[in-house]
């Protein structure tokens, strides 16, 4: 059984959620809710929830300022919000769960079920981090967290030359010559990354325009990265 606390001004929306979990989430648990950063503090202080649903937009101390003052992140963390299309890119970058308001049974028993299997928990800090450090560089997101067989691994998007599909993996090719395989598709880098900078030529490729050395002509036409990557 995983204890969690709900943290979210809106008391309608605490209510919603505590009775989706009841009915759809037998594994979870509400120990606790709050409705502010403040409230939400002390409760995790005092109930040490394996689970938190944490709201964004907060009076007197909002989601993000809440996690800052924080001097242990020792759960895994869920924010909630209905809108901040932003905060959710920044959310995504850093591999965080999410769920729109209202919140739809399937994502909330999806999301559930990724936090029974996953072994990320100790990650919570660092991935904090990114998070603070890309919503600090608005709007340029700039580090992201990258999901592997291994765990996450952290990177600037600045380092990436290009992506390539392996079925339902990606192998990420980086300036340094390192390549990494990620589990996540292509198709959901490519919604992820941003589309100013990162341009799909192919089906099973998407290139960083930064890098890109020269386009050949001919039959269907090649792409020469600074890499040397064809």
């Amino acid at each position: 059984m995983l204890s969690a606390i709900i943290i979210d001004d809106e008391v309608k929306g605490r209510i919603a959620l505590k009775q989706k979990l009841q009915d759809y989430c037998p594994e979870v648990t509400v120990t606790g809710e709050a409705a502010d950063g403040i409230q939400g503090i002390a409760l995790i202080s005092q109930l040490k929830p394996q689970i938190v649903f944490l709201d964004i937009e907060m009076p007197r101390m909002d989601g993000f300022a809440m996690l800052q003052q924080l001097p242990e992140k020792k759960f895994h963390l869920v924010f909630t919000t209905a809108y901040d299309q932003y905060a959710i890119r920044a959310i995504r970058f850093a591999a965080f769960d999410y769920l729109l308001k209202p919140v739809d049974i399937e994502e909330l028993r999806n999301t559930i079920g990724k936090i029974i299997s996953s072994q990320e928990r100790s990650d919570t800090g660092r991935k904090l981090e990114v998070l603070a450090d890309n919503l600090q560089r608005n709007p340029s997101l700039n580090k992201i967290a990258i999901p592997t067989l291994e765990g996450l691994l952290f990177f600037n998007v600045d380092d990436i030359i290009h992506l390539e599909a392996h079925s339902n993996y990606t192998v990420i090719h980086f300036t340094n010559h390192a390549k990494l395989t990620a589990s996540r598709t292509l198709k959901e880098f490519e919604e992820l990354l941003p589309a100013d900078i990162f341009f799909r030529p192919h089906h099973s490729h998407l290139i960083n325009l930064t890098y890109l050395k020269r386009y050949i002509k001919g039959d269907g036409g090649q792409i020469e990265m600074q890499n040397g990557n064809y």
